[in-house]
C-alpha cells in the first residue's frame, strides 16, 4: 500500500453541475454563468459545467446550451459536461465549446444498475464497446474508466473488493481490445458508504492490480465523512478528487431526503494547502465563490471554510508576521 502524499492535487469542480441540477427554486442562467465565471478565475483547472440531460427529467438543466454559450473561456481551464447517452453527446459537440473526454463506466451494484440504467452486468459490459465506437465516430479519445458505487449501495449493502478490481480489469481490455487507454479510473462513493479504512482497502487493492494506472475519487458527504475519506485517499497517493464549490448539490440515488453532495471544494483545498499539497487554486477567491454559491441558492450550504474563513489572515496579524 502507498502510503505517501502527493505532492498535488488535481480538482475536478462539479459544483455548478452537481448542484444546479438538484435546486428545487429556478437558477437564472446568468447567475449559472456568473458562479462558473467566478470558479475560472480561482485557478481551478477543470470545471464541468452542466448536463446534456432530458429538460422533463432533469428541469434545471434545461438552459445548458445557454451556460455554455454564455461563458468566457479562461486559458488553460477545461470545461466539461455530462452526458448519457447519443442525444446528449451531439448536444455537447454541437456546442463546439466544451473539452470532450470519452468515459466507460460500470457498476459494483447490480440493483442499483438495473434502477438507474435498467440493465443487468452483462448487458452493461456488452455496452462498452458500443459506446467506444460512438466516441471513436466522433474522434473523442477514451482515456477514463469508472466504477459506480464502488465501496457500498443503499440496494445491494456492502460491496465484495475483488468485484471492484474485476471491474476494473474489465474495463481496461475492453478499451485496450479497441485501441484505447485508460490512463485514469474513478471509484465513486455514490451513496457514501465508504470510511477511511474502506477507502485504504480498496483504494489499495486497484493499486496493487493496476500499478500503471492513476485513480481518482468522487466522494459523498452524506455521513460526515467526506473529507477523512479524501485525507485517506491522499495518504494512498491518491492525486484526483471530484469536489463541489460551498457543498453544492446532494445525491438523488439515496434512500433518504437529505444526502449532501460531494467533499466541499473549498474545505478540501484547505486542508490540502495546510498539508502543504498544492492545489493551484487561490483559496480567498474559492471562499468568495463559495458565499457567491450560498446567495445565488438563498440558503445555507454545508460548507465550513467560507464561515471559518483560512488562516491566512489570522496569521498576518500575528506580531512580527
Amino acid at each position: 500500500m502507498m502510503t505517501s502524499l502527493p505532492t498535488r492535487v488535481h480538482i475536478k469542480e462539479e459544483g455548478p453541475r452537481e448542484g444546479f441540477q438538484i435546486e428545487k427554486g429556478p437558477i437564472s442562467t446568468d447567475q449559472k454563468i456568473r458562479l462558473i465565471d467566478a470558479l475560472a478565475d480561482t485557478g481551478l483547472d477543470h470545471i464541468q459545467v452542466t448536463s446534456f440531460v432530458h429538460p422533463q427529467k432533469v428541469p434545471g438543466m434545461a438552459d445548458a446550451e445557454a451556460v455554455v454559450a454564455g461563458l468566457t473561456p479562461r486559458p488553460g481551464v477545461l470545461y466539461t459536461g455530462l452526458w448519457l447517452n447519443q442525444r446528449g453527446l451531439e448536444r455537447v459537440i454541437a456546442t463546439g465549446r466544451l473539452h470532450l473526454e470519452g468515459k466507460l463506466t460500470l457498476y459494483a451494484s447490480n440493483a442499483f444498475l438495473k434502477r438507474n440504467q435498467n440493465r443487468d452486468p452483462a448487458q452493461q459490459l456488452a455496452a462498452q464497446p458500443e459506446l467506444i465506437a460512438m466516441y471513436q465516430a466522433h474522434g473523442i479519445p477514451v482515456r477514463t474508466g469508472f466504477v459506480t458505487a464502488a465501496f457500498g449501495c443503499n440496494f445491494d449493502g456492502d460491496v465484495p473488493v475483488d468485484r471492484v478490481v474485476g471491474l476494473v480489469a474489465d474495463m481496461r481490455a475492453i478499451a485496450r481490445d479497441h485501441g484505447e487507454d485508460l490512463g485514469l479510473i474513478g471509484l465513486g462513493d455514490t451513496m457514501a458508504w465508504a470510511t477511511p479504512e474502506r477507502i485504504r482497502h480498496v483504494v489499495g487493492a486497484v493499486q496493487d492490480a493496476n500499478p500503471d494506472v492513476a485513480l481518482s475519487l468522487h466522494l459523498h458527504d452524506t455521513r460526515g465523512l467526506g473529507l477523512a475519506n479524501a485525507y485517506a485517499g491522499l495518504q494512498m497517493g491518491v492525486a484526483h478528487f471530484d469536489a463541489a464549490v460551498a457543498g453544492l448539490g446532494g445525491c438523488p440515488f439515496a434512500a433518504h431526503a437529505g444526502a449532501a453532495g460531494n467533499i466541499c471544494t473549498e474545505d478540501f483545498v484547505f486542508m490540502c494547502e495546510e498539508m502543504g499539497i498544492e492545489t493551484g487554486v487561490d483559496l480567498e477567491k474559492l471562499i468568495d465563490c463559495a458565499i457567491l454559491a450560498e446567495d445565488i441558492v438563498g440558503h445555507p450550504l454545508p460548507g465550513k471554510v467560507k464561515t471559518g474563513g483560512s488562516l491566512a489572515a489570522l496569521r498576518a496579524r500575528r506580531p512580527g508576521a
